[in-house]
Formats: C-alpha cells, sequence, structure tokens
C-alpha cells in the first residue's frame, strides 16, 4: 500500500482489511468520480450532516476533500471496497462501497470518532457498514501490541433524527451518553435538503431557512473493548448478512 501523499492525520495510516472488506484512505483520483456518480441523485444521503450535498465532483474535491479532510490533522477519509463484488475501475479488489473517516481524532488525548459515513444505497442493509465499522474500532482500540493504536476512546455523533444511525452504532456495541442540544446550525438548510431537530426556532437573527441539529453523542471506550467488546464486534462481522 502506498500512502497518499495528502494525507494529514495524527495517526499512523495503512489499508485496513478482512475477508470482506478493505478501508483504504480515499484518492481524488481513484475514488471521486465513481464515488460521486453513486451519490449525485441522492442528496438525501447528506440530511444530516455538517456539509453536502454537492453539485460536481469538482466542487467535492474542493469544498469536502481539500477544505474539510485534508487541511485536518484529525481526520482521515475511507473509501470502502467490497471485496465479495468483482475488481473495478475504483480497486483491484473489489467494487467502491462508500465512505467513513476518522475524524476529530486527538493523540493527545488518545481518542478519534467515526464519522462521515456514506453507504452506497446497492450496498446498504448488507454486510458493508458492520465490517467498516468494525475494521476502525479494531484499528483504534487494540493494543500497538496487536496491531492497533491503542486509543482510549472511540466516538459517533450523529443528528437525534436520525435513527438508523443510532441504532446501528447501538447494535455495534455503543453506548448513549447524552445529547447536545442545538448543536450545529445548518446555514441554508431548508434548500439543502437538510433535517431540522423538530424544535421550534429560536427569534434573533436567524431564519427558518437555517435548521438546527441536535447531536447524540455515544461511546466505544477501551474497557467496552476489553470486557468483552472486541469478541461481539468479530461476531457481528462474522455474520452473512
Amino acid at each position: 500500500m502506498t500512502v497518499p501523499k495528502d494525507l494529514n492525520f495524527c495517526f499512523p495510516v495503512r489499508d485496513l482489511s478482512n475477508e470482506r472488506i478493505k478501508m483504504t484512505p480515499f484518492e481524488a483520483s481513484i475514488h471521486s468520480s465513481p464515488f460521486f456518480s453513486a451519490v449525485s441523485a441522492r442528496p438525501e444521503l447528506w440530511a444530516h450532516m455538517p456539509t453536502g450535498p454537492f453539485q460536481t465532483v469538482q466542487d467535492f474535491n474542493t469544498n469536502f476533500l481539500e477544505a474539510v479532510v485534508h487541511r485536518d490533522p484529525g481526520m482521515v477519509l475511507f473509501a470502502i471496497i467490497d471485496k465479495t463484488k468483482p475488481p473495478s475501475a475504483a480497486d483491484g479488489e473489489g467494487e467502491l462501497a462508500g465512505m467513513m473517516s476518522y475524524t476529530g481524532s486527538s493523540s493527545v488525548n488518545l481518542s478519534t470518532e467515526i464519522g462521515f459515513i456514506i453507504i452506497l444505497p446497492l450496498y446498504q442493509r448488507t454486510h458493508v457498514n458492520s465490517n467498516a465499522v468494525g475494521l476502525l474500532l479494531q484499528y483504534a482500540l487494540e493494543v500497538p501490541s496487536q496491531g492497533g493504536l491503542g486509543l482510549r476512546r472511540v466516538q459517533w455523533q450523529c443528528s437525534s433524527m436520525n435513527a438508523p444511525s443510532i441504532r446501528a452504532a447501538e447494535r455495534l456495541g455503543f453506548k448513549k451518553e447524552g445529547i447536545m442540544k442545538w448543536h450545529r446550525v445548518f446555514r441554508g438548510g431548508k434548500e439543502k435538503g437538510k433535517v431540522h431537530n423538530g424544535r421550534e426556532f429560536p427569534g434573533g437573527h436567524l431564519g427558518e431557512q437555517d435548521y438546527g441539529r441536535d447531536t447524540v453523542i455515544l461511546g466505544y471506550c477501551w474497557d467496552d473493548w476489553e470486557q468483552g467488546g472486541k469478541e461481539t464486534i468479530q461476531a457481528i462481522m462474522n455474520r452473512q448478512q
């Protein structure tokens, strides 16, 4: 594996792989075009995120990869490759199935977050999400002698209105820790197809086109991992579906 030169991540980066999924650093020259082709007609995939949707591949590259991902030493974006599918232009081991990241990472606090998750429609409700998250958890929480980073905490944040994301995290062993009300403002959220938190809008200068997001915080910590978490994740990844 050749690590892309534009990576700026605070931890070592490598391909993460099992029999069915490979997580490889997202490269614009390889992955952007097929990814954008798969999501361009599905703006709802960005509905709960602080960024997107994007109008062109160049828009995605400039305003997401360059402006959000590559400038942040706490973030690295992975392309998800489904190895159960035939080789493709995106990867010699399978088909591009989505993207997922480490974000909000801290080498000082030994923590990271799994976020910016988009599973392409054809690969939803399959083995893809559970195996991709599982690989990121294994790498983050396993001790260095077992090939991991030895982190103490992995976080998951999502909109309070995104029930499928909350359920997915809890099924994988993340524990709900709390809710941050009015955590984000989606500027122009109404026009961009974002999902509002369902609360009455505050007064003042913000109009009703600027939606708000309440954020659910879930955590998966090193002691959860050592007290049965790693076996649970492996069992989930071993399931056929």
